[in-house]
């Protein structure tokens, strides 16, 4: 485990090449040496950059929430239907990073999210003058495709980055500053609609896009040297990919983490309708109630990456917090279902934080301990736990609507299963125990 000395040395990688120039062929500046104001100045930068890259789809999703029902009326369209605007979304994300990871790998960080990010701009245009609803799920899959070059890039720079617990850390400081995302989108998104129609809202990312893709033209240099990048084709990389699949303990993490999302989506998904269509709150309350949920997963999330992380082994902390999600995923099926009679939005509302809130321990965690086996091919790994992630939760979001609209039971049932199959997964692919045993005997 690198001392944080040496992640200091690796922080300034960020401002060179392995033949110390930019990925463009201009000269860079030497870097700062280490301790100095420059050095701290750098790594604030790149958290920003990160932080912004890792926001931008929640942010595309989140904004959009709001005006679910909105989207239902304009295009004449039902609510399944438009809730595929979100699973597209989902899907192309899913997609796009088995495309860019094993590109970013062979040919450096910064191109193939430069190129990514200039696609995501015009997809996110044509999305707000797309006429039907199968038109908007169309470009929503190009804009999710594209998308995900900067949340595969972005995991792929850390593991350039930092090792250890000191990449558990910045994966918890990185869900800080993503998780601003989920609290403003929804309330910016509730704004919008006050002034004008859903439509309104893809010209915004379209402009937040711009906004971010010149960032990292002006400001996120290559990481990843020529010297460690990989020279094969689409058959190295599918190599690559199997190699890391073979791995039991990375695909457990793999998998485990995906469930884990689709139980977040399951909510995302579902809880426009939940909150405003079954219990009659307005955009705005909605808009309030997923920004307090999203309070508490930052806040966990915080909790995970400074106080627990370095005392407390990362598997006890994933665990208990799989442990908490499963708690609070049952006591909504519960409530749903009617066991503890007619319930309003209070209990429901204090059962999603929970749960939501939980996600803080289970996320950066599993994405840290895959990362830590594989530093050979950060870009194909971060692909594959990309992947995994929103392929579930892609699958998960049609199933809340199963339905129809005046029922919370199929998202709590989705909940439920997806959180019991994700401690399924970590107890019978991870086995921490076993790990920790070889460990204490020093093997």
């Amino acid at each position: 485990m690198p001392d944080s000395g040496g992640s200091r040395a690796q922080q300034e990688h960020i401002t060179t090449t392995g033949t110390g120039t930019a990925s463009g062929g201009a000269p860079l500046p030497h870097p700062p040496a280490p301790g100095t104001a420059a050095t701290r100045r750098t790594g604030l930068l790149v958290t920003m950059v990160l932080g912004g890259l890792t926001a931008l789809p929640p942010l595309s999703m989140d904004m959009y929430l709001p005006a679910l029902p909105e989207v239902t009326d304009s295009l004449h369209a039902p609510a399944a239907t438009v809730q595929l605007t979100l699973t597209a979304c989902l899907a192309g994300m899913a997609l796009g990073q088995l495309v860019v990871g094993p590109m970013s790998d062979r040919w450096g960080r910064r191109r193939p999210l430069l190129l990514g990010m200039v696609v995501y701009v015009l997809a996110t245009a044509i999305c707000a003058l797309a006429p039907t609803a199968e038109l908007l799920i169309g470009f929503r899959l190009l804009q999710g495709l594209a998308g995900a070059a900067g949340i595969v890039i972005a995991r792929a720079v850390v593991r350039d980055l930092y090792d250890g617990v000191e990449m558990a850390r910045f994966f918890s400081t990185l869900m800080l500053i993503s998780g601003v995302a989920p609290i403003i989108a929804p309330l910016i998104g509730g704004q919008v609609l006050r002034i004008t129609d859903w439509r309104g809202i893809f010209v915004v990312l379209t402009v937040v896009g711009i906004l971010l893709t010149l960032v990292v033209w002006k400001w996120l240099h290559e990481t990843l040297p020529p010297a460690q990048r990989h020279t094969g084709g689409v058959g190295d990389a599918l190599r690559t990919m199997r190699g890391l699949l073979a791995d039991r303990v990375f695909t457990g993490y793999m998998v485990a983490g995906g469930l884990a999302f689709a139980v977040l989506f399951a909510y995302i998904s579902a809880s426009p309708f939940v909150v405003q269509e079954i219990y009659g709150a307005s955009p705005q309350t909605f808009s309030l109630l997923f920004g307090l949920n999203s309070i508490g997963l930052i806040a966990v999330g915080q909790i995970n990456g400074k106080v627990l992380v370095g005392r407390i082994s990362l598997d006890k902390v994933l665990g208990f917090g799989l442990s908490v999600i499963v708690l609070s995923a049952v006591a909504l099926l519960l409530m749903t279902t009617g066991v503890f009679g007619e319930v309003g939005l209070v209990p429901i509302a204090a059962g999603l934080f929970v749960l939501m809130s939980a996600m803080g321990l289970a996320m950066p965690n599993t994405n840290a301990q895959a990362l830590m086996r594989t530093k050979h091919a950060a870009g194909s790994a971060s692909a594959l736990l990309g992947t995994s992630s929103f392929l579930i939760g892609a699958i998960a979001s049609p199933l809340v609507g199963i339905a129809g609209e005046r029922t919370a039971v199929p998202m709590a049932v989705v909940q439920v299963v997806c959180a019991l199959a994700a401690v399924a997964c970590f107890l019978g692919l991870c086995r921490p125990w076993q790990r920790q045993g070889r460990e204490a005997g020093g093997l």
